[in-house]
């Protein structure tokens, strides 16, 4: 894999896995293929989130250029807890601190990272030119931790909707690279 785009999705009505764009979304999404097209570099493969936001937020990208969608469930959000959680947003900061946490029906962090870092490695095994992967806040975060120790908690909050970044290896270490222009 040459380069490797990382993408959140853009603007949401809630985080259900059938949740679709708003309007604002829309929007973003549009401003997100003008943006990755004018980037100067194609896009030879697209995975994604199997999730309606994640896929439409790709979808016009995908569509003007070409590039089919590939749905690859490693992509998909990191579910906490399958019960309700009123306090959702202090667990999951003590999923940062404690990668082995895991409330019922949930995924540690430590679990979600390794899935998705089974869809990276082998990308970088098997797959030659340019990717664009689209996923969810929190897994993004922690994905990002591979390049990264230092992305935590208080990074997960900054991250926008959309948001992207550029991984490249440069002399043999990995660069990320927030590309993305509010």
């Amino acid at each position: 894999m040459d380069k490797l785009f990382l993408v959140r999705h853009s603007e949401t009505e809630g985080q259900h896995e059938d949740s679709p764009l708003t309007k604002l979304g829309v929007r973003q999404a549009q401003m997100l293929a003008t943006f990755i097209e004018n980037y100067g570099y194609g896009i030879d493969r697209i995975l994604s989130s199997p999730y309606l936001r994640a896929v439409e937020t790709i979808k016009p990208f995908a569509r003007k250029n070409n590039v089919t969608i590939e749905v690859d469930e490693r992509l998909e959000e990191r579910v906490l807890s399958k019960e309700p959680l009123d306090d959702w947003e202090e667990v999951l900061h003590d999923t940062f601190v404690d990668l082995d946490l895991k409330l019922t029906g949930g995924e540690s962090s430590s679990e979600a990272k390794k899935r998705v870092l089974s869809l990276i490695e082998e990308l970088e095994n098997e797959v030659s030119g340019n990717v664009l992967l689209v996923t969810h806040g929190n897994l993004l975060a922690l994905l990002l931790q591979k390049y990264n120790r230092e992305i935590g908690f208080y990074e997960w909050k900054r991250l926008s909707r959309p948001d992207v970044f550029l991984v490249q290896k440069q002399g043999g270490e990995y660069t990320v690279e927030r590309i993305w222009e509010e």
